[in-house]
C-alpha cells in the first residue's frame, strides 16, 4: 500500500519543480542578446513588419503578461509557434524526441554494460594489475571530454576504418543502431568512469563484510556468494548514482549531438539558441526538465524494488 501511494502521489511533488524550471527558462531566455524578429525577417524589414510580427508572437507585451501566456499555453498542450520553423513547436519537438531517447538508451546500455563487466573484474581481482589497470583507466577517463571522445571515435571508427558513419540518425532500428553506435559508444565512455568507481568500491566493501565470510564458512561456492549476494547488495549506491549520471546526460546529448549531427533534441536546441528562436529553446528545455524529472522519479521506484526496507 505505502508503495502504491509513493507511486501515486510522488509525481504530484514533482509538480512545483516542473513550475521553476519554466519561470527560470522563461526568464533565461528573455536574456539571450539579439532580436529573433529582427534575425528572422532580415536586416532590411521595415518597423511595421517587425511590429506586426511581434504582435502576432505576443512579443510585444510585458514578460510578466508573456509568461501568463506562456504558462496558459503549457496546460493546454501548446508550446507555442517557432519563429525560424514557422510551425508549432511541439510538432518539431515531436520529430526530434525518437532520435534523442533511442541514443540516451542506447548509450546507457553501452555504459551499463561496460560498468559492470569492469567492476566485476576488478573487485574480484582486488590488487592484481588488472584492478589497477581498471582504476587508471578510470581516473584518466574522468578528465575526457565528451567532444574530444567524439571526436576521436569519428577519426578512427570513421574517416580511417570507416565502418561508421559520421552523422545522421538513419532509417528502422537496425540503422539506427549503425548510424548512433559511435554517439552512443561516447556516452557510455562518458558514463563509465565514475560509475565503475562507485560499483567497484561497493563490491569490495560487500566482499568484507560479515554476511559474506558467514556464506564462506558454511562453505558456499564463491561465486554463487558473489551473485546471489553481493552484486545484489552492491546495486542500491550505484543505482542511485546512476540516476544523477543519467540526468546529466540527459543535457549533455546536446554536445554529443553536435558533434555527430544527430537530429535529435540537443542539436536543436543549439540551432534554436543561435537563430534566436525563444519559443522553441523554451520547449525544447521544458522538455530535457521532464526528462530529467522522470528518471529521478524511476530511480526512485527501481530503489524500492531492489530494497523493500527504503522508505521514501
Amino acid at each position: 500500500m505505502d508503495r502504491f501511494r509513493f507511486v501515486l502521489f510522488r509525481p504530484l511533488q514533482l509538480i512545483p519543480v516542473l513550475i521553476g524550471i519554466s519561470l527560470v527558462t522563461f526568464v533565461l531566455v528573455q536574456l539571450i542578446p539579439g532580436d529573433p524578429v529582427r534575425q528572422m525577417l532580415g536586416p532590411k524589414a521595415s518597423e511595421s513588419a517587425i511590429a506586426f510580427v511581434r504582435a502576432r508572437y505576443g512579443l510585444d507585451q510585458p514578460i510578466i503578461v508573456q509568461y501568463f501566456y506562456y504558462v496558459s499555453n503549457l496546460l493546454q498542450g501548446d508550446l507555442g509557434r517557432s519563429l525560424a520553423y514557422r510551425s508549432p513547436v511541439g510538432e518539431i519537438i515531436a520529430t526530434r524526441l525518437p532520435a534523442t531517447l533511442f541514443l540516451l538508451l542506447y548509450g546507457a546500455a553501452f555504459g551499463i554494460s561496460l560498468t559492470v563487466a569492469l567492476s566485476v573484474v576488478a573487485a574480484r581481482n582486488q590488487g592484481k594489475w588488472i584492478d589497477q589497470a581498471v582504476r587508471f583507466a578510470c581516473v584518466a577517463g574522468l578528465g575526457l571530454p565528451s567532444f574530444w571522445i567524439g571526436i576521436m571515435l569519428i577519426l578512427l571508427f570513421s574517416l580511417i576504418f570507416g565502418l561508421f558513419p559520421v552523422s545522421g540518425f538513419g532509417k528502422g532500428f537496425a540503422e539506427h543502431l549503425h548510424h548512433l553506435f559511435l554517439p552512443a559508444l561516447t556516452i557510455g565512455i562518458i558514463m563509465t568512469p565514475i560509475l565503475t568507481r562507485n560499483f567497484r568500491a561497493t563490491l569490495v566493501d560487500q566482499m568484507k563484510s560479515d554476511y559474506v565470510n558467514a556464506a564462506r564458512s558454511k562453505g558456499l561456492p564463491e561465486r554463487y556468494i558473489f551473485g546471489r549476494h553481493v552484486l545484489r547488495n552492491s546495486l542500491l549506491p550505484t543505482v542511485h548514482l546512476l540516476g544523477i549520471t543519467l540526468s546529466f546526460l540527459i543535457g549533455g546529448t546536446v554536445v554529443v549531438e553536435t558533434v555527430f549531427a544527430v537530429p535529435g533534441l540537443g542539436q536543436l536546441m543549439v540551432r534554436a539558441i543561435l537563430s534566436r528562436d525563444y519559443f522553441v529553446v523554451q520547449g525544447t528545455t521544458l522538455v530535457l526538465a521532464v526528462g530529467v524529472v522522470s528518471v529521478n522519479f524511476l530511480v526512485d521506484i527501481v530503489t524500492v524494488m531492489i530494497d523493500p526496507r527504503v522508505k521514501l
